[in-house]
Parts: structure tokens; sequence; C-alpha cells
């Protein structure tokens, strides 16, 4: 799974590239708005043409993909860095198979790391059931629960939760890297 989004990973790196540098900034609102200009983008690339492309950027996904990461101060990620710094290793692996599968399986790696920081609790091994237990039937009598325990236990919960300081962790914002021109594509 995580291979198949690295692979679409690629391709939408490959299929963005030089995005940021047609995004504009307009602050005539009380809140800034940000524009793509899409002829620009289009034109630069050389693809005005493109059937696919054009309707790729007309679509809501993609507003919703410039409105998300065109704020040039937001935490980064491994798309972001895609885009910025690694476009001419895609560009040369374009023709070597195998430093293609290559790069998919790091960028798969990373993945699986950015969802499971501690890999050792992800994968518990949950034990073979003993030949014949299917047999035997365990029906346990659901046990009586205890009201005044419970809102003993949800007020203690309550207290110690607002005592204790915010356990989020909030992403480190940064500059977003522009990355390359889109005349260079």
């Amino acid at each position: 799974d995580k291979e198949v989004r690295a692979i679409f990973l690629r391709l939408f790196a490959q299929l963005f590239q030089g995005y940021r540098s047609c995004l504009q900034l307009i602050r005539i609102h009380a809140e800034p708005v940000i524009h793509f200009h899409k002829a620009a983008f289009l034109g630069q690339r050389g693809l005005i043409e493109n059937d696919f492309l054009t309707k790729v950027l007309n679509g809501m996904a993609f507003a919703g993909f410039v409105s998300e990461r065109g704020p040039p101060f937001r935490a980064c990620d491994l798309f972001d860095e895609l885009v910025a710094f690694e476009v001419e290793r895609i560009k040369a692996e374009e023709g070597n198979p195998p430093k293609m599968i290559k790069h998919v399986r790091e960028l798969a790696e990373q993945l699986f790391k950015n969802e499971n920081p501690n890999p050792h609790i992800a994968f518990q091994k949950v034990p073979r059931p003993t030949e014949g237990s299917h047999l035997r039937v365990h029906i346990l009598p659901f046990p009586r629960i205890n009201e005044c325990r419970v809102q003993e236990l949800l007020q203690e919960g309550l207290t110690r939760s607002q005592g204790a300081p915010s356990t989020t962790r909030g992403d480190k914002k940064c500059v977003v890297p522009a990355g390359p021109p889109v005349g260079m594509f």
C-alpha cells in the first residue's frame, strides 16, 4: 500500500513541478486569497493543449490542493521536498526502471515511518487460536456496571486533563521551498 502511494506521490510531484511559481497571493480581502495562474503554468510547461492536465487543474480537488498548499508559511512534508529538491532525480530516473523502483521504495519507507513512528508497537503478534477452540463456547456474562465508579473515573480523568498541559503535537511551520521555476520543465 505504501509503494502504491509512493508511486502516486511521484506522479503528482512530476505533474505539479513548479506549481509554486504560479501562485499569486491576493491581499485585497480581509484574509489573503491564493490564486493559481493556470495559463502561465500550462504555457511555461508547453502543455496548453494537454486536455488531461487542463481538466485536473480545473477540478475541485486541485482548488483544494492550492488552498491547502498555497500558503508560503506552513508545515512542510514529503511532497514539498519532492517538488522542491528531487526534480532532477525524478527526471534522471525516467529511463532507468531499477533506480525508479529504488526511489519508490525509499519513499514508501518514509511514508511508513511517518505513519508508524514506533514500528514495534504497530506489529504485535496475535496468537493463533488453539486447535478445537472454535468448538468451545466462551460466553461470559456481561459484568454489571457500577454507575458511581464510572462517574468517579470520568471526574478523575477530567480533573487530570484540565490540569495537564496539552499533549497534542504541533507541526513545525516553516517557509515552503519554492523549488525550481516552471520554465525548467
